[in-house]
């Protein structure tokens, strides 16, 4: 179908500006800050909270959303899209405040360090410290531990994925679902999907291999299942998941491989290709999904 009115609209936005692969890394950062404070204002929550979570050398910021009503609530541990490389808890703060709002659950958004800083695997571990202190001290804020659920956008939905595997592989925390949004899951860049929307749909293939390549510290690091899930050995014992691809999206054709690998492993799958829509898609209608999904574990 044709790209939807809020996709063109994103694109031509979009166009106006050069290309994020173009830019240096902090151009880059600043242009998608300037790019969320375009949007509207994020939905009001109950309470709104920045913490600081201790990582392997250092601290790393979270942002806990809480939402109206009385806890125990359900936890959301949110990773933010960029590519491993730009963005924060500002740009993704309206998906984490709406996320929070329509499943009731508190959303504990994870500032994990940065690309190319911090290269491959320190963002991983970054995510899954984020992911076991939530467990640990879900009572401080309000959360239920035994309702744990993860969730991300683009590299976001990749970490969230990946820190199943690796709470799997070594026995903790207990996730009990996963929310992935336009996932990458691997790094390579010969898909249909690639190549019929290299150009022209928001997320550009240059700067899809401008991303992994801050990202990584060798090309060889990209066939870790830790980097690229959709080649890990098994994907057996993972957590429930809902997978929303965009059809005008780069990276549609490994979303959806993705999600046929889970079902494969046996895992419980819900997939929506969005028609219409491109990599940067807005609306309500994925936040009704993400809600359903949720509200089916929690």
């Amino acid at each position: 179908m044709p790209l939807h009115p809020i996709a063109r609209a994103i694109i031509e936005q979009l166009e106006a500006q050069p290309p994020l692969h173009t830019l240096t890394v902090e151009a880059a950062r600043e242009h998608l800050r300037q790019f969320a404070r375009s949007m509207p204002p994020g939905e009001a929550v109950a309470v709104v909270e920045d913490r600081l979570v201790p990582v392997g050398d250092g601290e790393i910021p979270v942002r806990i959303y809480t939402p109206y009503g009385t806890g125990p609530f359900p936890i959301v541990v949110y990773f933010h899209s960029g590519g491993w490389t730009i963005g924060d808890l500002d740009t993704d703060d309206a998906t984490c405040r709406a996320i929070a709002n329509a499943a009731a659950s508190l959303v504990v958004s994870v500032n994990y360090r940065h690309a190319p800083e911090y290269k491959f695997p320190t963002a991983v571990e970054d995510a899954y410290a984020s992911v076991c202190w939530a467990a640990d001290h879900a009572a401080g804020f309000n959360g239920d531990p035994a309702r744990l659920a993860v969730a991300g956008t683009s590299a976001g939905a990749n970490l969230a994925t990946v820190t199943t595997l690796i709470a799997r592989d070594r026995g903790y925390p207990d996730i009990v679902g996963q929310v992935l949004q336009v996932p990458a899951t691997n790094h390579a860049f010969d898909t249909s999907s690639y190549r019929d929307y290299a150009t022209g749909y928001g997320l550009e293939r240059a700067t899809g291999e401008w991303f992994w390549h801050n990202y990584l510290r060798t090309p060889e690091d990209g066939a870790h299942e830790y980097a690229s899930p959709l080649r890990a050995t098994s994907l057996a014992g993972l957590p429930a998941a809902l997978i929303i691809t965009a059809e005008f999206d780069p990276l549609r054709s490994e979303g959806e491989a993705y999600a046929r690998r889970l079902e494969s492993a046996g895992v419980p799958v819900t997939y929506h290709c969005k028609k219409g829509m491109m990599h940067l898609f807005l609306g309500p209608e994925p936040i009704d999904d993400i809600a359903g999904f949720l509200g089916s574990l929690f």
